[in-house]
């Protein structure tokens, strides 16, 4: 096991994704060693000039010159840039490379080859389908789906009115032992110029404190989870949402055992429809179908940006510095918490950056770097594919844009901000508003053909030309007011990468 510096740079890792990595690291390599595993293990050194390797090829070629082994046996990664990596590495070795299948997934990449190769197009909802007959998930003895529905969908867009959540408990918290304190003082000083805080680093870094954060989940939060999966609130970061992510894709816990801890609460106390087979969904059928289509199209999946967006990635979305209240909750949170729920992921955060025009690959990166459960089979597909619908329609049927309004239907937000999101032109127009029907005008051909979009482009019609004439300039005048930030950062690199992507290792044409 290798703590590799290049793996901290490669995007500009907050300090809290950097933390937590490395802390369940070191918990699981102790607990191997503690079972009688010998394990060869480098750490990062305080000062990087000490550094043994900077890379995971550098550190292979020096354990195989040491160790001598017959061949190279490794778990499949969740980064094709590190699998290329690898790969090449033993081909340069000349030693046998064994690729094993990881198995906290439900469908392996073969199968999901297969599956791909038998539909016509990847649509999620057939794929969740075939995965809830293929393991009897959810289904009557007769095979059908429990509860007369295959989705729920509809019944998780609530939101809570003016009253608020109420008081919610307090999610689970992990306090910082021994090994996670010395990573922490690693981090805060070998990394003090990457961003975010270490203040929050609550989440579990070892399988028992995973399985404990299951259970809360379950037991105190799954019953409201259907309901408000979409809904946000103000200085609420997690409200009913289960915080798993970051511990099913380091492998701490498996989505078999997340499905079967849900079933089994399930047939222990009575739970709504809606939260149960939503939470089935993200699990069995929206995680394991983003890591297909990763490694069913990789490398050239990264390659596509079908509205050619092309600005930089906006100073606010490294330091919350915005008047827009939402982004300034949303970014403010991601900083403190490396974590956002999905709706504020994808109709704040990324809602804003498509309809500003942000380079996609620019956006995938600032996710991979930002969140804890980022890893790049998860993010490309998801900031990449669904946010920014730079696939073209692979993930996502439609693009996910909405104009002010959705996000004040589904949040408080909007009370306490100085921009009214009914309106797309004046001094208190809402830059969503605004940008939302500025993207139609741009990009009404790409659109036209989108059968999802029939409705949206019926009511952007009915504007007249001098509404539209108002909205764009309205929209030069934001692009330029944004384009005017910029991040104070201490190494020029990092400023490249506050707008620009880095460039990619292996030959993947990323």
């Amino acid at each position: 096991m290798s703590e590799t510096p290049n793996e901290t740079t490669h995007v500009w890792c907050h300090k809290l994704r950097i933390a937590f990595f490395l802390s369940a690291m070191r918990h699981y390599r102790d607990a191997l060693s503690a079972s009688g595993c010998t394990v060869h293990y480098s750490e990062l050194a305080a000062d990087p000039a000490d550094d043994l390797a900077q890379s995971f090829s550098q550190r292979i070629i020096t354990d195989v010159q040491r160790l001598r082994p017959a061949r190279l046996i490794l778990a499949e990664p969740g980064d094709h840039r590190v699998r290329v990596e690898i790969t090449e590495t033993a081909r340069t070795l000349g030693i046998k490379l064994d690729i094993r299948p990881d198995r906290t997934f439900l469908c392996s990449t073969e199968e999901f080859a297969v599956y791909a190769a038998g539909h016509k197009g990847l649509l999620l909802e057939n794929f969740y389908r075939w995965m809830r007959k293929r393991h009897r998930i959810l289904l009557d003895k007769n095979g059908s789906p429990i509860g007369g529905r295959w989705n729920f969908d509809k019944d998780n867009r609530g939101s809570f009115g003016r009253a608020g959540p109420g008081n919610i408990r307090a999610p689970a918290a992990f306090e910082r032992d021994e090994i996670t304190k010395r990573v922490c003082a690693l981090v805060a000083r070998r990394f003090a110029d990457h961003p975010g805080s270490l203040d929050n680093l609550t989440l579990p870094v070892t399988r028992d404190q995973a399985l404990l954060l299951l259970t809360d989940f379950l037991k105190y939060r799954l019953n409201e989870f259907g309901t408000y999966q979409d809904a946000m609130w103000t200085d609420q970061p997690f409200l009913f949402h289960s915080r798993l992510s970051a511990a099913l894709n380091i492998k701490l816990i498996s989505a078999r055992e997340v499905i079967d801890a849900t079933l089994a609460a399930t047939s222990r106390r009575q739970l709504p429809p809606s939260s149960v087979e939503g939470f089935v969904r993200q699990i069995l059928g929206w995680r394991e179908f983003m890591r297909g289509v990763y490694w069913l199209l990789m490398p050239h999946y990264a390659e596509r940006n079908s509205f050619d967006a092309d600005r930089s990635l906006p100073a606010f979305y490294w330091n919350a510095d915005t008047d827009m209240r939402c982004m300034q909750q949303c970014t403010q949170q991601v900083i403190d918490h490396a974590y956002a729920h999905h709706i504020q992921r994808l109709m704040v955060l990324g809602n804003f950056a498509l309809l500003y025009g942000v380079r996609p690959l620019a956006f995938h990166e600032w996710h991979m770097a930002m969140y804890t459960d980022a890893i790049d089979w998860v993010s490309l597909p998801n900031a990449f594919g669904m946010s920014q619908h730079a696939d073209g329609g692979v993930v996502g049927t439609k693009p996910y844009i909405a104009s002010g309004n959705y996000i004040n239907r589904m949040s408080n937000y909007c009370g306490s901000c100085r921009y009214d999101p009914k309106k797309s032109v004046g001094n208190d127009a809402c830059p969503f508003s605004t940008l939302y029907w500025d993207f139609m005008d741009r990009h009404r051909e790409n659109l036209q053909s989108n059968p999802r979009m029939r409705y949206p482009l019926k009511a952007f019609e009915a504007k007249t030309p001098t509404e539209l004439t108002q909205i764009r300039t309205q929209a030069a005048r934001i692009r330029e007011r944004v384009a005017e930030q910029r991040v104070s950062l201490a190494r020029p690199e990092a400023e490249i990468r506050s707008g620009q992507c880095t460039p990619r290792e292996g030959k993947t044409g990323r």
